[in-house]
């Protein structure tokens, strides 16, 4: 073998060496975990999007990048249906309507555990929908299947989950423990 093909060869090989480190430094370090077969019942349809995670429908937030605190400041997701009629806003992410009470980040409490932040899209009836004083207080003030009784409303058309936790809780934890089922279950009719 002559000196010039040894020398391609020896930088062949000192290119491929060290390409690999490289390659592993650029490698996104972040976990995006689906939830748990038992969690993801809930998963149909729909979509929510937040600026810097993409997707987050139906998997667990990750800890990589702040992203268990940022998510905390962040506006409002946008929320997607496919599901719906094409041409339609809903599908677009436009959602049109009354707002029933404003966007509240996630907020988990520190050594709490995994919380659950659930969307739904229910058909909706000829009929007005508003909360009560009552329920309008905080998130936990009310009673989903009282809420859905009172408005004659069935199965959700589409629904979604993620869950999150305190950003600075260790995983003791893991998400997907426990049921989807929320502590308020709506009643089949």
């Amino acid at each position: 073998m002559g000196w010039t093909m040894r020398l391609a060869t020896a930088a062949l090989f000192l290119g491929l060496t060290m390409a690999v480190p490289g390659d592993e430094e650029d490698s996104d370090p972040c976990v995006y975990e689906a939830l748990s077969d038992s969690d993801a019942v809930l998963c149909k349809g729909l979509k929510v999007f937040y600026p810097e995670l993409g997707n987050l429908g139906c998997m667990v937030v990750p800890e990589c990048n702040n992203y268990r605190q940022k998510i905390t400041s962040w506006t409002e997701p946008i929320v997607k249906f496919p599901g719906a009629l094409d041409g339609t806003d809903i599908r677009k992410g436009k959602i049109q309507g009354q707002e029933l009470s404003p966007y509240q980040p996630p907020s988990p409490p520190p050594k709490s555990g995994f919380h659950r932040y659930q969307f739904f899209v229910y058909l909706q009836q000829e009929k007005s929908i508003s909360l009560l004083p009552k329920e309008n207080k905080t998130r936990g003030s009310w009673k989903m299947d009282k809420f859905l009784s009172r408005f004659h409303l069935s199965e959700p058309e589409a629904s979604t989950q993620f869950m999150t936790q305190y950003y600075q809780d260790s995983q003791k934890l893991q998400p997907g423990e426990g049921s989807s089922e929320p502590k308020d279950k709506p009643k089949r009719r």
